[in-house]
């Protein structure tokens, strides 16, 4: 199949949205920018109070032939995934007969991490004649800019713990597995895996509280970053005020992620919550050592 054309900034965008607020912030992007937007929240992700201010149709995992005639319907080519979801089991897929003809591909994409998933299901939409675009492409301001947001900036020990916490994101990044860790005086406490970062960072709070974190109040350090060579339309490591108070409930000095491959939600909430705190957030540059 040749690849898709690229996107007319007038064109009408389909958003398939979970939870969390980043649909919502691209959705508002795209308003501004005068693109039409019509949301299709995932049930039971998506926030029901939230959706109303938007055209949306809610729908579920599996209902792709339902997908295809509303597109067509409202004349959406242009599609962007983003929110949180849990990663279902197949038994628990509502299958239409649009999806049940394409199950034994589907099921194949199922055998790999989030990546592997969501790529595969990407490219099932642009066989059928959609393209695919990631959030970042039609709204770039949501991406991290380089260098500090907060008042307090990472010491020579944060910055080693840095570059340590994106080493080992590097060499687990093509086993799929997750887009962030915890270090503290290089060693490391805590791996991103099914439960996300907000449940790493509970995880990191509790193991301090028990007495099996060591290391000083303040000090060890929260990286992001996309695995390598991902499929950055989908899934970029994303951060917001909830990250900067997981943060610091863990007990740690800051936070890095990767500038141009982070989104973040309301910016100006990150940065008072991480002045509150005297936290850093900081954006590094992507292979920075």
């Amino acid at each position: 199949m040749t690849a898709p054309e690229p996107a007319d900034a007038g064109e009408a965008v389909a958003i398939i949205c979970g939870g969390g607020s980043f649909p919502f912030v691209v959705a508002d992007a795209l308003i501004q920018q005068g693109r039409r937007v019509v949301l299709f929240p995932l049930q039971p992700w998506a926030d029901p109070e939230a959706v109303k201010r938007y055209p949306h149709y809610w729908a579920r995992i599996g209902q792709l032939g339902r997908f295809i005639r509303i597109a067509r319907k409202e004349r959406l080519r242009d599609v962007i995934f983003i929110g949180t979801i849990v990663r279902p089991a197949i038994r628990e897929i509502r299958l239409d007969w649009t999806t049940l003809r394409l199950f034994p591909r589907i099921v194949r994409q199922f055998y790999g991490g989030d990546d592997h998933l969501l790529t595969g299901i990407a490219k099932i939409f642009e066989d059928l004649g959609f393209r695919m675009l990631g959030a970042h492409e039609v709204a770039p301001e949501i991406l991290m800019p380089e260098g500090p947001l907060s008042n307090t900036v990472p010491g020579a020990t944060d910055l080693s713990d840095i570059a340590r916490g994106l080493e080992v994101l590097r060499a687990t990044g093509p086993f799929d597995i997750g887009q962030a860790v915890v270090v503290a005086g290089n060693h490391v406490l805590a791996i991103e895996a099914s439960e996300g970062t907000d449940q790493m960072l509970a995880r990191v709070a509790e193991l301090r509280r028990s007495g099996r974190i060591r290391s000083p109040l303040g000090t060890g350090v929260l990286v992001k970053a996309p695995k390598p060579d991902q499929d950055r339309r989908f899934d970029l490591p994303s951060i917001g005020p909830k990250t900067v108070t997981g943060v610091a409930e863990a007990g740690l000095a800051g936070l890095a992620v990767i500038a141009g491959g982070t989104i973040v939600a309301e910016p100006a909430a990150i940065v008072e919550a991480a002045n509150r705190a005297n936290l850093f957030v900081v954006g590094m540059k992507d292979g920075e050592p």
